[in-house]
Order: C-alpha cells, then structure tokens, then sequence
C-alpha cells in the first residue's frame, strides 16, 4: 500500500474509504502476520475450496465486512499468527480468518473520524466453499479491494447499509 494513501477520512465520505480499507488491511497483515500486500488491479478468480470471513458493523455505520481467499491463504494466515506450520484443517484456520477480519474492521472504523466507539462490531462468521451468493438488504454502498497474499488472491469488501 502507498505511503501517500489517507489516515483517516471525515465521517460518511463513502469515496474516500477505499484507500482506507487498503490501508487498514495493509496494516493489519504487516503487523500481526508478518506479510506485504500487493493490489492487483483486476478482479481475482473465484478459486475452489474458498472460505469467506464476515463481521457486522452496526452504530454510526451499518453494513459487513468481508474478507474472501483460498483455504490455502487462510491456511498461511493462522500458521503465520501462531508460528506453526500450515494445517490447511480445522478451527484454528477458521478463527484466524475470521479474527483477521475483525482485526481489518476495527482498524478501518477506528480511521473515520467519529467512527471509533459510534460502531459496534459482530463476531465473526466464516463460510467454507466456493459455490454461493452472499446478497446484503438494502446497500447504499460497495467498496471492493482485491488484493494477493503470498501470491494467492484475496478480496476484501464492505458493504454499507443505507
């Protein structure tokens, strides 16, 4: 992520929350993982075998947040986080991606001006496998970042509730 992108941006500027959620990721990765992002900037493949992390945001915003990768990349994450080797099985894959996207959001809403304690956020829900829809009532708003992790796609995105 760029150096130049913002620290924080003024409440509802919905325009200016993609380089924030860049930002917020990059951050995250680097600090509790270890890893350098890089942004792709075309959209990513759905792979099989993937598995989706979501965390409700609720308060002054409204909406989920979501990361989507390969089981290989969640795999990573979680041996990265407890300093074991990859077990691309069981729940400690499954709590690393979803406290990976709690990590993310909390970061991104603590980068809004006024956002910090005004939003409250879910516990984590993860999904495995590829062949899904994921439909949000009532969005006012998409921001989509797509991203790769140790060469392997990763998507992250937030939908905001009008």
């Amino acid at each position: 992520m760029s150096a130049s992108d913002p620290k924080t941006a003024p409440d509802g500027s919905h325009a200016a929350w993609g380089p924030l959620l860049g930002l917020s990721t990059s951050e995250v990765f680097e600090r509790m993982l270890g890893s350098h992002l890089v942004v792709s900037p075309q959209a990513l493949a759905t792979q099989e075998n993937e598995i989706t992390s979501m965390v409700g945001l609720a308060g002054r915003i409204c909406g989920v947040m979501t990361v989507r990768c390969p089981e290989k990349a969640a795999a990573l994450m979680a041996s990265k986080m407890l300093g074991t080797e990859v077990n691309p099985a069981g729940e400690e894959m499954w709590d690393a991606i979803g406290e990976v996207c709690n990590m993310i959001a909390g970061n991104f809403k603590n980068k809004i001006e006024g956002m910090g304690d005004g939003c409250m956020l879910s516990l984590p829900t993860v999904i495995t496998g590829a062949n899904y829809c994921l439909h949000s009532l009532a969005v006012s708003g998409r921001t989509e970042i797509h991203l790769s992790f140790e060469g392997m796609p990763m998507i992250i995105s937030l939908e905001v509730h009008g």
